[in-house]
């Protein structure tokens, strides 16, 4: 680095240490709520939803084999087989924005194509079968349904749209055979395999089930009783899994890839989190921009109203069935339903961690292209369902 350049970093740094303005009341609530944030998201999200997304990702890695990876999510894989299978990934796996990158990490690292490597990213937290109920009951059936249809056609949509601009470099990939592990024989019976990934993918489940709502009878409501229950079973499950049917060296191998997974996501995470809270806070409590600016630019049905909600949407983190009680606030407000399904079409699937995780796996410009379109087409959908619903 030259001299200048070391030189310029040092003032800009101390120029912001000399005009922090710490005085201020609204910054020094902004650091108290990116702290807030980042310490229930460590609480909530890491050990229950993250960890288990690490151990599933490295299992991908270690133990799927390039061929089956390539066989249904390839470039020469049956297309509406890999998009069909991607664009559905949601309704069972259930997790939010973040929680989904380890395992969108793997499979693309595998030889996934863009498309429907993009296709699952996108689906396994907009896709949500108990968010999408929770919608309906809570702000309407007609959100809950054009949630239910938009996410599934987002999903295709932006899947094929990326394979499409990024053609060129997907047959550059593919025919190089630059991906990241090798080949894996198999040594064990497909059922033993199946086993194993089950249990990890129902753990992962089971333990964020969410609380339904209060007065509710049914399925979701046995299962929220019982998770802990259902949940130590499929761990059972798993440690027998492991001392069984696997090698120590097959087992060193999966830990060094969870590992990696976790060394490469974790930190930017954790850090792309401190600084939503910082900007926008957490439910019901403001960052550094109030958020009466927020309410006053989603009334209403404009194409600003609709861009503004998709973009505020797609940087803010969300939890997974967060974004409804959230919603229920800003349409009490007065948010458009326009804006308020562009809100649920872009935020669940984005928010300012994941962006810089996928960034780390597919580049700047491969991630910039995936957001833009995240946000155009929820400002469209926005705009559209908007004039049809008044």
């Amino acid at each position: 680095m030259k001299e200048w350049k070391k030189f310029l970093y040092v003032v800009a740094a101390f120029l912001a240490c000399f005009y922090l303005p710490v005085e201020n009341l609204r910054f020094t609530n902004a650091i108290f709520e990116a702290l807030a944030l980042v310490k229930w998201y460590a609480r909530e999200h890491v050990l229950f939803c993250l960890v288990p997304a690490f151990f599933i990702a490295g299992a991908i890695s270690v133990f799927v084999s390039q061929a089956s990876v390539m066989k249904y999510f390839g470039a020469k894989a049956n297309k509406f087989l890999s998009y069909g299978v991607a664009s559905i990934s949601g309704t069972i796996l259930a997790v939010c924005s973040c929680t989904v990158l380890p395992l969108f990490s793997g499979i693309y690292k595998r030889g996934a194509g863009l498309g429907p490597a993009i296709s699952f990213l996108y689906s396994g937290p907009a896709i949500n079968v108990l968010a999408i109920i929770l919608t309906a009951r809570i702000l309407g059936w007609q959100l809950g349904l054009a949630r239910a249809i938009g996410a599934v056609l987002f999903s295709v949509v932006i899947g094929i749209l990326m394979h499409l601009i990024f053609l060129k470099e997907e047959h550059a990939r593919h025919a190089s055979g630059d991906l990241q592990f090798g080949e894996v024989k198999t040594i064990r019976p497909l059922w033993k395999d199946i086993i194993y990934f089950f249990s990890m993918v129902a753990v992962l489940v089971f333990a964020n089930w969410g609380k339904p709502l209060e007065g509710d009878t049914g399925i979701w409501t046995l299962i929220y009783a019982y998770k802990w229950w259902v949940t130590g079973f499929f761990l059972l499950v798993l440690t027998y899994a492991l001392f069984s049917w696997f090698k120590k060296h097959e087992l060193k191998d999966w830990t060094q890839a969870t590992w990696g997974f976790a060394l490469q996501i974790l930190p930017l995470l954790l850090g792309g989190v401190l600084i939503s809270g910082f900007l926008l806070g957490r439910v019901g409590h403001e960052g550094v921009i109030p958020s009466r600016w927020v309410e006053a630019l989603v009334g209403g049905n404009s194409f600003r109203a609709n861009f503004f909600s998709s973009i505020v949407a797609a940087f803010m983190y969300f939890a997974t069935l967060t974004e409804v009680p959230i919603l229920q606030g800003l349409i009490g407000s007065g948010m458009g339903k326009g804006p308020a399904l562009a809100l649920l079409l872009a935020g669940p699937a984005l928010s300012l961690p994941s962006m810089l995780v996928i960034r780390g796996v597919i580049g700047t410009k491969k991630t910039v292209v995936y957001v833009s379109l995240v946000v155009v087409m929820a400002t469209i959908c926005g705009m559209i369902f908007g004039a049809i619903v008044r």
